[in-house]
């Protein structure tokens, strides 16, 4: 990998499902993220960079050539769009499903529902599929509670074990998409930089192929 490379990912559950990946191509970070205040990490690749960013921005850094490579929730390229982007693997980590969920037997009836979600253009593909109005409502965080307070009739947003929903009395409803974290590629860096980039998608697909 004589290329520079810069792959761009977000701390937390994907930046430690992704470690052991990127291990097995050799990528290994000299600075813990946990710990380090750094945004850009240096790893056992002299030519490898890690930027640390929030998992939202990886589809832009990738996308503008801030960053030649990222890792990202499938989630966040829904919404994101992908133009610009190749997304050449499924890393298979991360997973969990985007699901509309709410009240048992909530927005069975005709009328305009209210949808609160973060994850506006999924929930509004979703919809509009179905031929159905709906107010879509932006929120950040604790979606859970908005059908609680008669905020919104359901909710958009991703279900792991489906504990925290079970908790506040809801169900999912229907099933959106599976999520599972991706490797992104932009697509000028693919041209200018082929062979170190091709060379780490199959170094990653091989250590994929083996955790399955």
């Amino acid at each position: 990998m004589s290329q520079p490379l810069t792959i761009a990912v977000s701390k937390g559950r994907i930046f430690k499902d992704a470690l052991p990946l990127l291990a097995h191509a050799g990528i290994e970070p000299l600075d813990d993220p946990a710990t380090s205040r750094k945004l850009i990490l240096d790893t056992s690749v002299p030519e490898v960079k890690l930027v640390i960013i929030r998992t939202t921005d990886v589809p832009t850094y990738v996308e503008l050539g801030a960053a030649d490579l990222g890792i990202a929730g499938k989630d966040v390229l829904l919404e994101h769009g992908g133009n610009g982007l190749y997304e050449p693997l499924d890393l298979g980590i991360a997973r969990c499903r985007l699901m509309v969920a709410g009240r048992p037997g909530a927005g069975e009836g005709p009328g305009r529902l209210r949808i609160a979600t973060k994850y506006v253009e999924s929930a509004r593909r979703h919809y509009a599929a179905q031929g159905r109005q709906v107010e879509i409502i932006k929120l950040y965080g604790s979606m859970e509670l908005a059908p609680l307070v008669g905020l919104a009739d359901l909710i958009v947003d991703l279900v792991d074990t489906g504990n925290t929903l079970k908790a506040n009395g809801l169900v999912p409803l229907e099933h959106i998409a599976d999520i599972s974290s991706r490797l992104i590629v932009n697509k000028a860096a693919m041209k200018m930089k082929h062979a170190a980039i091709t060379a780490l998608v199959d170094r990653l697909r091989e250590a994929v192929s083996q955790a399955a």
